[in-house]
């Protein structure tokens, strides 16, 4: 397999391991939910790298769908490398709008966006999949470089987008007018086929239903090259040859599954026909045509006045969804810009009843006036639209949170930026197991925090630097523990005052904060 290397290539490859954990911070007022869950849809404002860090230990191997649409690196894009790396090379670049002058620009777009696609590929199910906007500018270094993390016997298709017609007699060489979307799956052998639903009108052809679905009556006669020739016995004897369109074999299981029938025509000869069923959908096409063109002035319906790079419709990334999602699951963009994909999302639930989930992150300041706003809207209603479900509102909520402070172990003892009970526990769990965190699991009594495979696991903890000084897991501590199980009980806390032979008489593991978390992992 071809490998791409690229200035800071070293640095960054597993920078995505050495970036802190966040916590993620609730806002009541920018929600629009009367519960704020990190189980709900999810509006999440702050530097993408680390949100992604973040939304690990709830959403690890979750993610059904990812759509992103990264800066194409035009030279026009303005955006600026910002990930603190260990190296003085990269820290150089930091704070730096990436222009075409750059000579550099094509590795510092590699390097941010390496650690995003591992994280990205962290997040997704196993039978997920991931689409990835992005124009010719890119597109040959993101090949090579998604081919890398996810494998290039996981890629599923390179669709070009056609994004607008007309114009461009100003341009140097040619009029470009198309785009394109990278698809990849997280594991293909576990990937169910991607299909969307029929067109209504072609549907309308299968009028007929039984216990396997609808279907209507066809013909086996055809003149076309894709026909088998071969004899059948009529039910009089008598024998028909012609060119059958279902092979032989299919023919023969079919009719004893009784999927064939013999109608008698009007001239005396035999009609032979089979139940042609209607299949699970159709494929997307791999060239994205008109329908799917950007469109700037759809979010402008919104009241919402700004200018946006190659603006995507709903249309494209409903369609993306429809094809690789079931009605329950997670879809993420980490680019969110305007929130289309959320958009999609909530039209697409509208018309199915499905009760799909976002999750959207958005750096940028308009994270809440643009991004979010766009999605109040959306859910809301807006009364000027000429989409009769979206001038009523396409229902929903959303928990819109912030990125916090980093919880940096080394502090929790010093007591700076004291996590919550929560986000600790939340932190620690996944760290330690490597398994999804269940916030309902929790039992601040007891201090009982999850279940992994091998550990029931507690922590002993407050945000208060004098109560973490004065704490200890006792003797009294460890007989008012929960009787166990078969599993060892695994306690994290500030400090011990009780003997090994004592917690391994009972079932106790004893991990100090905060030295201890990774002995697990080994």
């Amino acid at each position: 397999m071809p490998t791409l290397y690229f200035k800071g290539k070293t640095f960054v490859q597993n920078h995505h391991l050495a970036v802190k954990y966040h916590q993620l911070v609730p806002k009541k007022e920018l929600s629009l939910s009367n519960k704020v869950s990190l189980h709900d849809n999810l509006i999440i404002q702050g530097d993408n790298l680390k949100a992604l860090k973040a939304l690990l230990p709830t959403y690890a191997g979750k993610i059904k769908c990812i759509y992103i649409d990264p800066p194409y690196n035009t030279g026009s894009d303005n955006w600026i490398y910002n990930d603190n790396v260990n190296s003085p090379m990269i820290r150089e670049w930091l704070g730096h709008v990436v222009d075409k002058e750059d000579m550099t620009r094509h590795d510092k777009w590699l390097c941010m966006m390496m650690p995003r696609l591992k994280l990205l590929r962290d997040l997704l199910a196993e039978d997920g999949v991931i689409f990835i906007s992005i124009d010719d500018n890119e597109e040959s270094h993101l090949r090579i470089l998604v081919d890398e993390i996810f494998t290039e016997t996981n890629f599923l298709g390179k669709l070009p987008r056609r994004t607008k017609a007309g114009g461009g007699s100003a341009a140097a060489d040619f009029a470009i007018e198309h785009d394109y979307v990278l698809v990849y799956a997280k594991n293909k052998v576990y990937l169910p086929k991607l299909f969307i639903p029929h067109d209504p009108e072609y549907a309308l052809r299968y009028k007929e239903e039984d216990e396997e679905g609808k279907y209507f009556w066809d013909t086996m006669e055809r003149s076309s090259t894709a026909t088998t020739p071969y004899k059948i016995t009529a039910p009089d004897g008598s024998i028909l040859t012609g060119k059958w369109f279902r092979a032989e074999d299919t023919f023969k299981a079919d009719l004893k599954k009784g999927e064939v029938k013999f109608l008698k025509k009007k001239d005396g000869n035999w009609s032979v026909q089979f139940k042609q069923r209607m299949g699970a959908g159709k494929k997307i096409r791999s060239l994205i045509e008109n329908e799917f063109k950007s469109n700037q002035a759809e979010y402008e319906q919104f009241g919402i006045k700004v200018q946006f790079n190659y603006p995507k419709p709903v249309s494209l990334i409903k369609e993306l969804i429809q094809a690789s999602t079931e009605p329950e699951d997670i879809i993420l963009d980490s680019f969110a810009g305007s929130g289309t994909t959320a958009h999609a999302v909530l039209e697409l639930n509208k018309e199915d009843g499905g009760n799909r989930k976002f999750i959207l992150v958005e750096q940028e300041e308009y994270a809440n006036t643009i991004t979010a706003e766009r999605v109040r809207r959306v859910i809301k209603g807006v009364k000027t639209s000429k989409n009769e479900n979206l001038k009523n509102g396409l229902g929903g909520t959303f928990s819109y949170f912030q990125l916090g402070p980093e919880i940096e172990m080394e502090s929790v003892l010093r007591g700076n930026n004291l996590p919550s009970f929560i986000e600790f526990a939340r932190y620690l769990f996944y760290t330690a197991t490597g398994e999804e965190f269940n916030e309902k699991a929790i039992n601040t009594k007891t201090g009982f925090i999850g279940e992994s495979k091998n550990y029931e696991i507690y922590l002993q903890y407050k945000p208060d630097i004098d109560w973490l000084k004065k704490n200890a897991l006792t003797l009294d501590g460890v007989k008012a523990l929960p009787p166990f199980s078969k599993k060892q009980r695994l306690v994290f806390g500030p400090a011990k005052y009780v003997d090994d032979f004592t917690l391994l008489e009972n079932r106790v593991d004893f991990c100090q904060l905060p030295y201890e978390i990774y002995r697990l992992q080994k």
